[in-house]
């Protein structure tokens, strides 16, 4: 993506931004469907720390199969529901709570029974009226009890005629939570007013889940015009026996405190539930507890719920770990959470943190990840910030027991990530075109730039067309579409031959400009006659006046007489050439000379003279043959230059041996990307 301007982006950052205003306010208000969407994700929650069940302080009683088997099937005569109180009071536990409701008559009453007979005696069914009804029994059993017992209710929306009466319940205690929106139930569904009246107290059954999966509970509810809190949490009560105070816990959560035990609920009254895993151990069967089965103190001082269990009966419930557990199991993690401490909640502002959360990753995402340089950044930012909210999430849970969703943040901020990089994309898309298209439009001009250097440089065939005294081959390769070198080379007279090589400091456009001024200078300065180092110092004096980027230039000029073969040579910083005569190796020609033209003012360059023979050549090179590097990093060097040059057969004219000479360095370099402009010029001297 890389580092650019964010001025293209105006649109989609617009665009996100709405977006991420969009997501937020929805996050903020929290309508039900984001809710059922977030109790989902805590499950994940409750899935990574499962609680571990470190306490026992509840037993349940199950009647599941093989009780109903070994005593009968479902609903049991009240008489055996009182015979299983009186057993398990027999091992003092501190409270008895019946997750089940006795709402009609026992139909196994004696006086039900005779009813049903159609033939009897009229003794015997005088007899069987005096008898006392199952329920008188099983409420005696209850009243009698050495542990309170505590009776199940389940509120209802609509008022069942046949519990007009509210319930009797214990009083509650409320400080500040006037304002609170406590769920009130107008009716409830509970046990005959005979067994109601002979409990301690009610507690509620009711799952309060609209879903198939049991995440909250109530933990305390108006019903009628009294008020109860969960059947766990008022069996516990009711074997501590101390009043139940509900107080603002802040936030928007509710404290509910009895004795040393403390809860929090939401504003509603309902709790959420840290669940543990199915564990055998909290059970008992009902049957192992009428036939004595169960040691002494497997009740002892604790809370024991009696509840259904037999999968016939299906009160069931599915929690957030995915397993199936029976209601009254449901009940008893309820008291384990109150009594090990251990509680879950959601404060009223963790929706606008949440909110909070989007905005945060949102304005990471939109102000940095068009920034970010390459897309590796841009996706180590997202996972970064994506990363620190789940975290943050999983440390809450744990160790604060709050309940917060680093989900739909990450999502929302996840959709505004999408529309900034596919804006940030159709960006770059759209720039890179415009580079294209721009890097064309250079190309042209820099090609029709290096067609006007070009033509600035003689041909020496055109130049010398009809002189056989000597002649003369040039070649110029710029490593870039323009360059800095160059050469000259034209008659002064009828029997003077000057010519020149020289490379500007720098590369490209600025260096091809500066070289047009040299190149008139120089010419201008050679045309004016006199010794060649004089030549060269009229010349820099003139270009140091043009000279504002303070570039400098090396060069090598010569003047050769084409009667007697003397030539003159001045060198202002270049490479010396190379002279070859007939039968003889190449030797660099003896360089006294100076610095770079530009390089130290008023400096007078000394003018060399060198008598050439009949057929000897000379080849001028600029540094872009010496210093051409192959891809092992290694250069030419002079000693490769001199070499090729002695591999040039004797007597080959000027255009091959700066063919082969070419096409040797072309080879060296190997592909390798040419460092510098390439110059060279070859004169040969045939004689008069």
């Amino acid at each position: 993506m890389g580092d650019r301007s964010l001025k293209p982006l105006g649109g989609t950052r617009c665009t996100a931004l709405l977006l991420l205003a969009a997501l937020s306010y929805a996050l903020a208000v929290s309508p039900e469907a984001v809710q059922r969407f977030q109790a989902g994700f805590f499950d994940f929650y409750q899935r990574i720390f499962p609680l571990p069940r470190t306490t026992a302080p509840v037993i349940i009683v199950g009647i599941e199969e093989n009780s109903l088997r070994e005593l009968g099937q479902w609903p049991w005569p009240r008489t055996r529901m009182a015979d299983l109180i009186r057993a398990i009071d027999a091992g003092k536990p501190l409270a008895i709570g019946l997750d089940v409701f006795f709402p009609e008559p026992d139909r196994f009453s004696p006086a039900n029974v005779a009813a049903q007979l159609p033939v009897i005696a009229s003794e015997t069914v005088r007899f069987l009226a005096t008898l006392p009804t199952n329920d008188a029994i099983f409420a005696e059993a209850i009243s009698t009890a050495g542990a309170p017992v505590v009776l199940g209710i389940s509120g209802e929306e609509d008022e069942d005629v046949r519990f007009a009466n509210s319930p009797s319940s214990q009083p509650v205690r409320f400080i500040g939570t006037q304002d609170f929106p406590i769920k009130a139930y107008k009716g409830y569904i509970g046990s005959l007013a005979t067994l109601s009246a002979a409990a301690k107290r009610h507690g509620l059954m009711n799952s309060g889940s609209p879903s198939a999966v049991v995440r909250r509970t109530p933990l305390i509810a108006k019903v009628g015009e009294g008020y109860f809190g969960s059947l766990g949490m008022e069996t516990l009560r009711a074997g501590m026996d101390v009043p139940l105070t509900v107080r603002d816990g802040g936030g928007g959560l509710l404290e509910i405190d009895f004795g040393d035990a403390r809860a929090v609920a939401q504003g509603d009254g309902s709790a959420w539930i840290r669940f543990g895993h199915h564990d055998d151990a909290r059970f008992v069967t009902a049957y192992e507890a009428m036939v004595g089965k169960v040691t002494p103190d497997t009740f002892k001082d604790k809370v024991v719920l009696v509840g259904i269990t037999g999968l016939g009966i299906l009160d069931y419930k599915t929690t957030p770990l995915a397993e199936f557990l029976p209601g009254v199991e449901v009940h008893a993690q309820i008291v384990e959470n109150i009594v090990n401490g251990v509680t879950l909640s959601r404060p009223r502002i963790m929706p606008r943190v949440e909110a909070l959360t989007l905005i945060t990753l949102g304005f990471l995402f939109i102000v940095f990840v068009p920034r970010a340089r390459g897309a590796q950044y841009g996706l180590a930012l997202v996972v970064g910030g994506v990363g620190t909210a789940f975290a943050a999430g999983l440390v809450l849970f744990q160790f604060f027991g709050l309940l917060y969703d680093p989900m739909l943040p990450s999502l929302g901020a996840g959709f505004v990530f999408g529309v900034v990089l596919v804006g940030s994309l159709a960006t770059s898309e759209r720039q890179r075109r415009q580079l294209r298209e721009q890097a064309a439009r250079l190309a042209g001009e820099l090609d029709a730039a290096r067609r006007i250097q070009m033509g600035l440089l003689p041909d020496p065939r055109e130049t010398f067309a009809g002189e056989r005294r000597a002649d003369v081959a040039a070649l110029l390769e710029p490593a870039r579409t323009v360059g800095g070198d160059f050469y000259d080379c034209f008659m002064i007279g009828e029997r003077q031959l000057f010519f020149v090589v020289a490379d500007v400091s720098g590369k490209g456009l600025p260096a091809a400009l500066f070289m047009a001024s040299v190149k008139s200078q120089l010419k201008s300065a050679a045309l004016r006659g006199g010794e060649v180092g004089a030549m060269l110092t009229r010349a820099q004096d003139e270009i140091e006046h043009e000279n504002p980027e303070q570039l400098f230039v090396t060069a090598f000029a010569g003047l050769l007489d084409l009667q007697t073969g003397v030539l003159q040579y001045a060198n202002a910083g270049h490479e010396p050439p190379y002279a070859r005569r007939p039968s003889g190796a190449p030797e660099r020609l003896p360089h006294p000379g100076g610095p770079p033209l530009c390089v130290v003012d008023d400096f007078a360059f000394p003018t060399s003279t060198y008598t050439l023979v009949p057929g000897e050549w000379l080849c001028v090179v600029t540094d872009g043959a010496t210093e051409a590097m192959n891809p092992q990093r290694e250069f030419f060097g002079v000693e490769r230059l001199g070499t090729a040059l002695g591999w040039i057969p004797e007597g080959a004219p000027p255009e091959e041996l700066i063919r082969r000479l070419r096409d040797d360095v072309r080879k060296f370099a190997d592909g390798a990307e040419a460092p510098d402009d390439l110059t060279l010029l070859a004169l040969k001297w045939n004689g008069n």
